[in-house]
């Protein structure tokens, strides 16, 4: 029996683009070509899949649309939620519909998720189908390349070499709990979920019985097309919402890990962002969007809807001006060094991993007291990007005007 994929597709951009109005949404972002919503769908065109059905909310389903033709997806179901409520209920709603079969292995892919080897993981997918039961439920675990404090982590009991329980759940750690929790052989929790249908139901209704009736209520009198339906807004606006993780996972006795041994990413962070480009970045591009200034230099990586990508350098006992910007804000990430940063009337010292986000109209200035380099991710983020939105008050160079 083929693997029945739910990718779900309600998540916003609130994390990148802070006291924006309106954020984009990070799954439909051209990051130069591609999508994340079109890398998940890519990865679902396997012959080990049946046709995709897709969670999302009704602000989404035009693009949505737009983009299963881009991918020539013919067949396809669109389960339109009238409000937001959280992943537990997206879960429960999916698995009711007729469309899957009650003993149908799936998968629920968030559609966020940047992994760049689909190969890799159809297989480990499919090697692992035949451990499911009516009872279990497995999670897509991540091995750490670092001690991560913005994702979650599994705590594993290496069972067997086939199936390894989770004990327990351990939500975004300080780094010294990250480095202890990995040296126990802990993973990232990916929010990647594998199961039976008849599995989410069973714990849905011993762990979540009046959710679980909520959701199979909100199926009922929808609005429906052949390919689209709306859940009813009467019955599903009075779900309290609530997280699949804290619904259903910890609480379940069988939950279970597959690790997943590959390069995997929310790009929850823009210096995420920056590493994934980077990576798809010649080095003849580089040279011609290098630009020097008195300070030491910047890259451009690559200029999207409302945010450009740059790296900055600055050098030994160097400053940028004191300064400000009339239509940007800026999010940086320290890659190296120690800056000096001044942040309003602040001042403060930032060390590598660590962020400063810079609202629009807030004066600014990063400093470099010592020899050695310092490098800042820099994602720009407004309507108008322009190196002539720069309002300059103090500068060693000279170049206040």
């Amino acid at each position: 029996m083929k693997v029945k994929p739910v990718i779900l597709c309600g998540g916003s951009g609130t994390r990148l683009f802070p006291n924006f109005k309106k954020n984009p949404s990070k799954q439909f972002i051209d990051f130069g070509g591609w999508t994340l919503f079109q890398k998940t769908l890519e990865r679902v065109k396997s012959p080990i899949f049946d046709y995709p059905i897709i969670s999302t909310n009704i602000e989404y389903k035009n693009l949505i649309i737009n983009e299963l033709k881009k991918q020539k997806i013919k067949n396809y179901k669109i389960i339109l939620e009238p409000v937001k409520k959280n992943t537990a209920p997206a879960f429960i709603s999916s698995t009711l519909i007729d469309d899957i079969k009650i003993n149908q292995p799936i998968i629920f892919l968030p559609s966020d998720h940047y992994i760049p080897d689909k190969n890799k993981f159809n297989k480990v997918l499919q090697k692992n189908v035949s451990y499911l039961t009516a009872k279990n439920i497995f999670l897509f675990g991540i091995k750490p390349n670092s001690p991560r404090s913005d994702y979650g982590y599994l705590s594993i009991n290496h069972k067997d070499k086939s199936i390894n329980k989770v004990i327990k759940f351990i939500e975004k750690p300080k780094k010294n709990k990250a480095i202890s929790i990995i040296k126990k052989g802990g993973l990232w929790n990916s929010g990647i979920v594998f199961a039976r249908k008849d599995s989410i139901i069973n714990n849905s209704k011993l762990l979540q019985k009046k959710l679980f009736n909520d959701c199979l209520l909100s199926l009922n009198k929808v609005d429906q097309s052949k390919k689209i339906f709306t859940l009813n807004k009467t019955v599903f606006k009075k779900i309290t919402p609530i997280s699949f993780d804290y619904a259903i996972l910890e609480k379940a006795n069988e939950i279970n890990s597959i690790e997943l041994n590959t390069k995997w990413s929310d790009l929850g962070s823009w210096l995420e962002i920056f590493k994934v480009i980077k990576d798809k970045t010649n080095k003849n591009f580089i040279l011609k969007n290098t630009f020097f200034r008195p300070w030491g230099n910047y890259k451009n990586y690559f200029k999207g809807k409302s945010f450009l990508i740059k790296e900055l350098t600055i050098n030994k006992k160097s400053s940028i001006s004191l300064q400000k910007h009339h239509h940007r804000s800026e999010l940086w990430t320290v890659t190296n060094g120690k800056p000096k940063i001044t942040l309003g009337k602040k001042t403060f010292f930032k060390k590598i991993n660590e962020t400063i986000f810079v609202p629009k109209g807030t004066i600014h200035r990063i400093e470099n007291l010592y020899k050695e380099p310092v490098k800042i991710v820099e994602a720009q983020l407004g309507n108008i990007l322009k190196e002539t939105d720069i309002v300059r008050y103090q500068d060693i160079y000279g170049r206040v005007n």
